[in-house]
């Protein structure tokens, strides 16, 4: 790899990085103009079902930068699991995380590590969030490595295969999790350019690295995909995004078929609301404070809640019969 390909690499990550800030502005300068007149009801009590307490609405009003940095989210997402014990169910093995960065990927990142995988980080270019998350990987006792680019690019991806082969002789999970969300009110709010992006970012950039993985991968080995609960039901005000992740829910399930008979499984994770930088680089500071209240827990999922589920479908000894499904992680029965 040449000094001047990272340096291509890395300044196309910055190019869309501010590409996705400027279709950010554009969505906020149509929210300022609409007055929001509904006053919050009376707070409920959440349900807090895990070994440790979890931040509940009403969730601190603030607005992130595209495409996000963890270390200015307040409360910072909880990730560490500290209650997990690994028990070296992916011993010997190696994981690319795209969007590994922050929220899900990084609590995925840490698990995995923990239970003994090494693991590469791809991320766009929230450079000291990633390294933070190498350093909890290590932490763990494993090998990180953290490669800046944008999955959209199908040549950054087969690049960013070939440096974890390189770095750690092998792959044997991939796990699709970056993702571009940003919310309109109308379908008429919805650019061509936007549309553009959050389709390239979020199904060209899973089928892109999945391609690029699939040659690496021996049987055995897994692919897992972020779907989402907006894939599941839909969400009215999340309409492309909505859309992306339907799709994934199928590219996993006819992936799945594909693949069988190379003895590679494919599932995918459908997230309900989590508290990760995605949401607070998307709403307004007043439309956070009641995030995630609608789910049946009345809270947002924090990233930890999340990774044991990656886990699970990760490591064959725990799901070697399980191939093609959608897993819901939704906080909502049904």
């Amino acid at each position: 790899m040449t000094q001047g390909k990272h340096q291509d690499d890395r300044a196309q990550a910055e190019q869309t990085a501010e590409k996705q800030r400027r279709l950010q502005d554009e969505q906020d300068r149509r929210d300022s103009q609409k007055a929001d007149a509904s006053k919050k009801g009376q707070q409920e009590e959440a349900a807090q079902t895990g070994p440790r307490e979890h931040p509940e609405p009403p969730m601190p009003g603030q607005k992130l930068e595209k495409p996000g940095d963890e270390s200015q989210l307040d409360p910072r997402p909880q990730f560490m699991a500290p209650d997990y014990q690994g028990s070296e169910k992916l011993r010997g093995m190696s994981a690319i995380v795209t969007g590994g960065d922050s929220g899900i990927g990084r609590a995925v990142a840490v698990l995995f590590a923990r239970e003994g995988a090494n693991v590469s980080i791809i991320y766009l270019n929230e450079h000291e969030d990633a390294r933070e998350t190498c350093r909890h990987i290590e932490a763990e006792g494993r090998r990180a490595i953290c490669i800046p680019g944008d999955v959209k690019n199908p040549t950054f991806c087969r690049d960013a295969v070939r440096q974890t082969v390189e770095a750690f002789g092998q792959l044997d999970i991939l796990v699709n999790n970056a993702a571009f969300q940003e919310h309109a009110a109308s379908l008429e709010d919805i650019s061509d350019e936007r549309f553009d992006e959050t389709m390239r970012t979020n199904i060209y950039g899973y089928f892109y690295m999945a391609r690029a993985a699939l040659p690496h991968l021996k049987p055995g080995s897994s692919i897992i995909n972020t779907g989402s609960v907006t894939g599941l039901r839909g969400q009215g005000e999340l309409l492309d995004y909505s859309t992306t992740k339907g799709a994934i829910h199928a590219f996993t399930m006819s992936l799945a078929s594909n693949l069988a008979k190379k003895e590679i499984r494919v599932n995918a994770v459908a997230p309900g609301p989590v508290w990760t930088p995605l949401n607070p680089a998307d709403r307004q500071p007043e439309q956070l404070e009641s995030f995630g209240k609608s789910a049946k827990l009345g809270r947002p999922a924090q990233p930890e809640e999340l990774s044991p589920a990656y886990v699970f479908l990760a490591a064959p000894v725990c799901s070697s019969y399980i191939t093609g499904i959608v897993l819901p992680v939704t906080g909502t029965p049904g």
